[in-house]
């Protein structure tokens, strides 16, 4: 049936106060676990002094974050803030250079925070790279590349280069391997990218340009070099209506997240409580769904601040980069699960869509998403962990596609076919509550653990069946809904769109 199949005004106001309702009471219980849990001694390591006005302290259990926000602060915005300025001048008096004028600054400032080796290890990546490009056969570029980016990933080649680097501060891990990891896949695209072009070759000049792209340099995200080159290589540089009102709202909506996460982590230790295992199994049913929740949606806000600064910035550029990944909220489909798009695009575009083709055929599919989360597993790092969470979103992505080819076979079709349009999308949303909560659980194993994912499938499925198991399914039934009338009013206005286009 439709996505635009629509349910009564009543009903989808029943909803709504439900989930709020849920919403609420899991948080609540979330809250006073945070607030009795402040002072205890198992939680030193991951809670800080922080509002001592309001007697909260503040969860600072995830390095990342602190990171951006003491030692790799002063980095960002001196290394930006230049790059800014540059390029705004550069856009002024010569815009056909500007690609050029982005990569000398680019060179500069990862020569200046990691000294001449590292600079050397990439350059010569590189130069491996593009000499592989010039035979112009894909299969080669794949090895070349995978074959690259395990040097980064496995042992004894990972310490090995990373031996050549002095380590002169505590952030030059985080920067060698960002950095290199993303040099690797924007090398990959360059080099099939050129095995597409028909005619002659493009040069190493266009692979530092790509590469050395400050804001993408070390974090990403990934834009893909076709994307890239055509965007760099247009010399008039005009602003779209509002485009500068919608680079500075989205900026101020950056800023306001930052805030919000600030505040939040003072009265939700949601970071800091899947730690002690036994703490977080006195906590009630609905506040463990909730904490696990909560642990998806902050790493997409962090996400979305991350690459929201810096589309902020390449807006500036005039480039159109890869959006920020879609909140995890709105999600109940695995094949739109993502927390970096650049990624996403980029396997989808040269991994998972070339072999999937269509994604209709359930033995094309299963070699796509096996193919896709093998370079996934290289990319994050093999490990047990990943190895763990490759498999299980492999398998959701699949069970998805099998799902649904068995419930189009009779009678479930002809069954369908007599429901209306209303009750076929009830029916698909009970499915879809089901599949949230595997989005769910396959996920914190990555951003949390192994035993706090265990701990959250064995309360919801075994110990809080049926009860708990029920009624949180219940809730995400209304939060799905909730979502299916969100797209369906997105289609809606994209019809129209596309209607006022043709006349």
């Amino acid at each position: 049936m439709g996505v635009k199949a629509r349910l009564p005004s009543y009903e989808l106001g029943f909803y709504a106060l439900a989930l709020t309702c849920a919403v609420l009471y899991s948080g609540s219980g979330i809250f006073e676990a945070s607030r009795d849990s402040m002072n205890r001694k198992a939680f030193r390591d991951g809670i800080k002094p922080g509002w001592h006005y309001f007697g909260r302290k503040m969860d600072m259990a995830d390095f990342e974050w602190v990171m951006w926000f003491t030692s790799f602060r002063n980095f960002i915005i001196f290394a930006l803030s230049g790059h800014i300025l540059f390029a705004k001048i550069c856009s002024m008096i010569m815009p056909q250079h500007r690609a050029v004028v982005y990569m000398l600054y680019g060179l500069l400032s990862v020569l200046g925070s990691m000294g001449l080796s590292y600079l050397m290890i990439i350059l010569s990546h590189c130069i491996v790279l593009y000499s592989v490009s010039l035979v112009k056969h894909k299969w080669l570029c794949y090895v070349a590349g995978l074959c690259s980016l395990a040097s980064f990933k496995l042992e004894p080649f990972s310490s090995w280069q990373s031996g050549f680097v002095t380590e002169t501060f505590h952030l030059q891990d985080v920067l060698f391997y960002g950095g290199s990891g993303f040099t690797i896949m924007r090398c990959m695209s360059f080099a099939l990218e050129s095995c597409e072009r028909k005619e002659g070759f493009f040069s190493i000049f266009d692979l530092l340009k790509y590469n050395f792209y400050l804001p993408f340099f070390f974090f990403g995200p990934i834009m893909t070099f076709d994307q890239f080159y055509a965007q760099v290589s247009t010399q008039e540089l005009r602003r779209k209506d509002d485009e500068m009102r919608n680079i500075r709202v989205h900026a101020v909506l950056n800023v306001g997240a930052i805030i919000a996460v600030d505040v939040f982590f003072h009265f939700f230790y949601i970071l800091t409580l899947p730690s002690d295992l036994k703490f977080v199994n006195r906590l009630s049913d609905w506040s463990l769904a909730g904490l696990a929740y909560s642990n998806l949606v902050y790493d997409w806000v962090k996400a979305a601040v991350m690459f929201g600064v810096i589309n902020t910035i390449a807006r500036l550029d005039h480039l159109d980069p890869p959006q920020p990944p879609k909140c995890i909220t709105m999600l109940y489909v695995f094949a739109e699960t993502h927390f970096d798009r650049g990624i996403n695009d980029w396997l989808c575009k040269y991994v998972y869509d070339h072999i999937g083709e269509n994604h209709d055929n359930v033995v094309k599919e299963l070699m796509a998403t096996i193919s896709t989360f093998a370079i996934t597993t290289l990319w994050l790092g093999p490990c047990e962990i990943v190895y763990i969470w490759s498999v299980f979103n492999c398998f959701g992505l699949n069970f998805e596609l099998w799902v649904q080819k068995f419930f189009q076979r009779e009678p479930f079709a002809k069954m369908e076919a007599k429901m209306s349009a209303a009750m076929s999308r009830r029916i698909r949303a009970v499915f879809g509550a089901a599949n949230f909560w595997a989005i769910v659980l396959y996920n914190i194993l990555a951003l949390n653990s192994l035993e706090f994912a265990l701990l959250v499938t064995k309360r919801l499925l075994l110990t809080g069946f049926p009860v708990s198991t029920l009624s949180i399914w219940f809730i995400t039934y209304c939060g799905v809904q909730l979502i299916k009338e969100h797209e369906r009013f997105l289609a809606i206005e994209e019809e129209k769109c596309d209607k006022a286009k043709q006349e």
